[in-house]
C-alpha cells in the first residue's frame, strides 16, 4: 500500500541528487531551502505580529473609549480615602520576566501588610492563588470596581507597552510562582493577558488547577479568531459579575 509513496520519495531523492551534481543545481537547491526557512519563519512570526497588532489597536481604542470613565474612577478612589488611585504590583510575565502591572486601587492603603493574617481564609483549596469572599480590605468604591472588573482598566496601558496582551493567562504574583510545580509553569510560556478562558468561565470560582488547565488549553489552541471569540465573550461575563471577588 505504501509502495507508490515510497516510489515518489525515491524519485524525489534521485532528482535532488542529480541536481546537486552541478553548481547551478546546488545553487537552486540552496535557494529552495532558503525559501522554505523564510516561509516557516514568516508563518511563525505572522501570528505573533497579528496578535500584537490586535493588542495595539484594541488597547488604544479602549483607552480612548474608557478614558472619561477612568478619570471618574480616579476621582472616586481619591475621594474615599485620599490615597493614590492607581496601584502598581509586581507580576510575573512570559518566561518568568517580572513587570509592574497597573490597577485601580480597590483596597485600603495597608492591604499588603494585612495579607498574612487573611491567608488562612483563602477559599481556593490548593492555596497557590489567594481569594476570599468579603475581603475586609476592599473599600466601598473598590467593591463596585471589582464587581465589574473596572479596576483592571489601567492594564490597557500594560498591553500598549507590550508587557501584557488583551488575551492570555492572568499574570501571577511572585509569591504564587514560587509555589508552582513544573507543570504549573506551562502557563508562563506566553505573554499574560487581561482575559482568557477562565475569566469567561467562572473567574475566581475556579480553583488553581482548573485555571492552569484552561490556560494550557488556550496556549495550545491560540489564534486570532480564538482571541476575538474570548474578547467578545468577556463583555457578558464581566457584566454578569459572576465569580467576581
Amino acid at each position: 500500500m505504501n509502495l507508490p509513496r515510497d516510489q515518489e520519495l525515491n524519485a524525489l531523492i534521485l532528482q535532488r541528487y542529480t541536481a546537486a551534481q552541478s553548481a547551478l543545481g546546488r545553487g537552486l537547491l540552496n535557494l529552495h531551502l532558503l525559501w522554505i526557512r523564510l516561509a516557516w519563519r514568516w508563518l511563525m512570526a505572522g501570528a505573533q505580529t497579528t496578535k500584537r497588532l490586535l493588542d495595539i489597536l484594541g488597547s488604544l481604542t479602549l483607552i480612548i473609549v474608557f478614558g472619561p470613565l477612568m478619570l471618574i474612577i480616579v476621582w472616586l478612589v481619591k475621594l474615599e480615602d485620599g490615597g493614590p488611585a492607581v496601584f502598581t504590583q509586581t507580576r510575573v510575565g512570559k518566561f518568568g520576566r517580572e513587570f509592574k502591572m497597573l490597577k485601580f486601587r480597590s483596597m485600603c492603603l495597608d492591604a499588603e501588610a494585612r495579607l498574612k493574617e487573611l491567608l488562612a481564609k483563602n477559599h481556593h483549596r490548593e492555596g497557590v492563588t489567594f481569594k476570599i469572599k468579603d475581603d475586609p480590605r476592599i473599600t466601598r468604591v473598590g467593591k463596585w470596581l471589582r464587581n465589574f472588573s473596572l479596576d483592571e482598566l489601567p492594564q490597557f496601558f500594560n498591553v500598549l507597552t507590550g508587557d501584557m496582551s488583551l488575551v492570555g493567562p492572568r499574570p501571577p504574583v511572585p509569591r504564587e510562582v514560587a509555589m508552582y510545580s513544573l507543570a504549573d509553569r506551562r502557563r508562563l510560556a506566553v505573554k499574560p493577558g487581561i482575559t482568557c478562558f477562565w475569566q469567561i468561565g467562572g473567574r475566581s470560582e475556579i480553583d488553581f488547577s482548573g485555571q492552569v488547565q484552561l490556560d494550557v488549553d488556550y496556549i495550545e489552541c491560540q489564534s486570532f479568531w480564538v482571541d476575538v471569540k474570548i474578547l467578545l465573550q468577556t463583555v457578558p461575563a464581566v457584566l454578569s459579575g459572576k465569580g467576581a471577588c
